[in-house]
């Protein structure tokens, strides 16, 4: 039954974007093909890039993923393309026809685009333990739970419009890099280095976590005591360093903007860091409210100078 189901969300994930995808194959193929003009569709296509990929956004994730879990009540689908929508938006930004581009540095932000989804691709199926539509997000199932019957319309809004919002802005670097030709130079490397410092950070944080979780499950089976909070390797430097790595990534990918001349190259990482800062603070208020783990997550922060950016741990004075 288990590998049914398993089999089914496949199934549905895979053919759920396809609408867009084909849509927009259909756009380049007319457009290579046209001779004097294109149709008022493929012109407005062609001379609106961002209006397409928000466009396509809207209609193909909020309207069609949001109908889907409403169908399946639930949203766990958005979580699985948190990683795959970035890539498509990039992909989308570099094959539009209006593209231009120093290839060089184009190919090196595909590169490290590909290693951020694989990364946070494995961490997402381990961690679900290779299963998809297993579960909701648990933050999905307090809205849920907050919301009651209201929950199947504002669920549009709370899931899926404020994503598009979200994650349009964080990806605005990859249009910046397919709109100039600009030479590579020392920036580029410097941005490059820090993409590639916040992936391993984040690899080896989620790796720490879940062997932690890992552990307390073998434990709680063999009837033993769990342990209520892990405080070693870089969480004990740090209470959230899978966030700080995140956070990290994203602004390597700003500097690419800001060496472009875009003006506008700090509202990515701003938007990331006051989405993580909501995140963290629903995540602290569930550990807080779990009575095996509340007075050590509370002696955590206490002896924890650092919130994310990893450091030497210091009492705070009563």
């Amino acid at each position: 039954m288990a590998s049914t189901k398993n089999l089914r969300s496949a199934v549905v994930a895979i053919l759920a974007p396809l609408p867009s995808i084909l849509f927009y194959i259909s756009f380049l193929r007319c457009h290579s093909a046209a001779d004097d003009s294109l149709s008022p569709l493929w012109a407005w296509c062609h001379h609106h890039p961002l209006l397409l990929a928000n466009t396509l956004f809207f209609l193909n994730v909020d309207l069609l993923f949001w109908f889907i879990g409403l169908l399946q009540s639930s949203h766990w689908m958005i979580d699985l393309y948190w990683m795959v929508i970035p890539v498509l938006l990039l992909h989308f930004f570099a094959t539009h026809p209006l593209a231009e581009f120093n290839a060089l540095r184009s190919r090196l932000v595909i590169f490290l685009t590909s290693i951020w989804s694989l990364r946070l691709s494995h961490c997402y199926f381990r961690r679900e333990k290779w299963q998809l539509g297993a579960r909701e997000d648990w933050r999905f199932n307090d809205m849920r739970r907050r919301h009651g019957q209201n929950w199947w319309w504002i669920s549009l809004f709370a899931v899926y419009i404020s994503q598009q919002g979200f994650l349009m802005v964080i990806c605005m670097p990859f249009y910046v890099i397919h709109a100039n030709k600009k030479q590579l130079n020392i920036y580029d490397a410097v941005a490059a280095v820090v993409c590639l410092n916040g992936l391993t950070i984040a690899y080896f944080a989620d790796t720490q976590i879940y062997n932690f979780v890992s552990r307390n499950e073998r434990l709680k089976k063999e009837g033993q005591p769990v342990v209520p909070v892990l405080d070693e390797g870089l969480w004990r430097y740090s209470r959230h360093p899978n966030y700080f790595g995140e956070q990290l990534w994203w602004s390597g990918m700003a500097i690419f903007a800001w060496n472009l001349d875009y003006s506008w190259w700090f509202v990515g990482p701003l938007a990331n860091s006051v989405c993580l800062g909501i995140v963290t603070v629903l995540v602290e208020e569930r550990m807080l409210k779990e009575e095996y783990r509340a007075q050590a997550y509370n002696k955590y922060q206490q002896i924890t100078t650092s919130f994310w950016i990893p450091w030497f741990r210091k009492q705070k004075e009563t």
